[in-house]
């Protein structure tokens, strides 16, 4: 496991707990490797769901059956600053954050180190995400890389980690498929080895969609929807219910099926068009963070994953010299989405990643 789980002479180790199958059979596989744990949780919001109430509770009886000391850190504030604040501002301005990215660069793993290292001196955090972290001696540099189960690799919302954070992770999960998971934790006998899938989104699993917490903060502001000529086509009730590339939901009836191509907060309008019109060649990419290599100054052959969801396709990163890239994919994208995540690949190196600003090359 990221060539470091050998001989570990009873290191100590903060464990990240979920209250899900994943960082349950983390924490145990390593306890049966012969590491000291202690697990952590990180109270993030009131409610059910894995990182909240019910969470709590699970986290607490993995702990009580490895017999390890379990402790609670509330970082709710944190939370509402960093990720629920920013979900509700980038919405409401027409954008689509992602938030998971964003909460384990500055609620998760930060905070987790730090407190590993102010309250118990402890160098080592370790969590239950399917990526691998491997050390490079000719650059220097620690690399992310993707998961053995590329079906349940988590390495495209880690980009936003950095070289402090890599050094003192550990992913035990990374070289295991899910199935050798469940069956790991089946095999530790812990209460929650059939517990089901929990979603990507916390924030779904609190409040049931991302509709009804938004509709939480924002409230409804009817407009326009229309076509790229300004046609009215039907209205909306407000720009945050929308995301681009959607179809379902839009109550347009057309000859043909058609997708949010745009939001256009300023006027209140939804902007739709044919799939063809939603394809895009490129994007303009910022806030990016380098992770497996040091920032490129010319133009860089990569691939690059778009949404979670997507397949990483061959593309060219072209730097600006201004911290911000512009990128061509070998082939158009369909539903490039502002403030998603760009993902930049080599195999199964990532390599860096950043936010997409916006669309280009029409």
């Amino acid at each position: 496991m990221n060539g470091v789980l050998v001989s570990p002479e009873k290191e100590r180790i903060v464990v990240g707990l979920s209250g899900g199958v994943d960082s349950s059979t983390a924490a145990a596989y390593l306890v049966h490797q012969g590491y000291d744990v202690i697990g952590l949780t990180l109270w993030l919001m009131p409610g059910k769901g894995q990182c909240c109430s019910e969470g709590l509770v699970d986290a607490a009886r993995i702990c009580d059956q490895l017999n390890i000391p379990h402790h609670v850190v509330d970082v709710r504030e944190l939370f509402r600053g960093q990720i629920m604040d920013y979900l509700v501002t980038g919405y409401s301005q027409g954008i689509t954050p992602l938030p998971c990215s964003q909460c384990n660069r500055w609620v998760k793993f930060g905070p987790m180190l730090q407190y590993a290292r102010e309250t118990w001196g402890i160098e080592r955090i370790a969590t239950g995400h399917y990526a691998r972290i491997t050390y490079n001696p000719d650059t220097g540099r620690y690399e992310l890389r993707r998961a053995v189960d590329r079906r349940k690799d988590q390495s495209y919302f880690l980009y936003t980690l950095e070289q402090e954070h890599l050094a003192a992770t550990l992913f035990p999960l990374g070289h295991f498929t899910k199935a050798q998971t469940r069956a790991l934790a089946a095999q530790y006998g812990l209460a929650t080895a059939e517990k089901p899938e929990s979603q990507d989104l916390c924030l779904i699993e609190a409040y049931g969609s991302m509709q009804a917490f938004l509709d939480r903060y924002l409230p409804p502001k009817p407009g326009e929807i229309v076509n790229r000529q300004g046609q009215v086509l039907g209205y909306h009730t407000g720009v945050h219910h929308y995301t681009i590339g959607q179809r379902r939901g839009l109550g347009i009836a057309a000859a043909e099926p058609l997708y949010v191509l745009a939001l256009d907060a300023p006027n209140n309008r939804v902007i739709v068009g044919t799939r063809e019109e939603a394809l895009w060649p490129g994007c303009h990419v910022h806030r990016l963070n380098w992770v497996s290599i040091a920032p490129p100054t010319t133009p860089l052959a990569a691939q690059v994953q778009i949404r979670y969801q997507s397949s990483a396709v061959d593309c060219w990163v072209v730097p600006n010299g201004d911290g911000t890239v512009d990128v061509k994919f070998s082939e158009p994208q369909f539903g490039v989405t502002p403030g998603q995540a760009a993902v930049f690949y080599r195999d199964d190196l990532l390599l860096g990643g950043g936010i997409i600003h916006s669309a280009t090359g029409k």
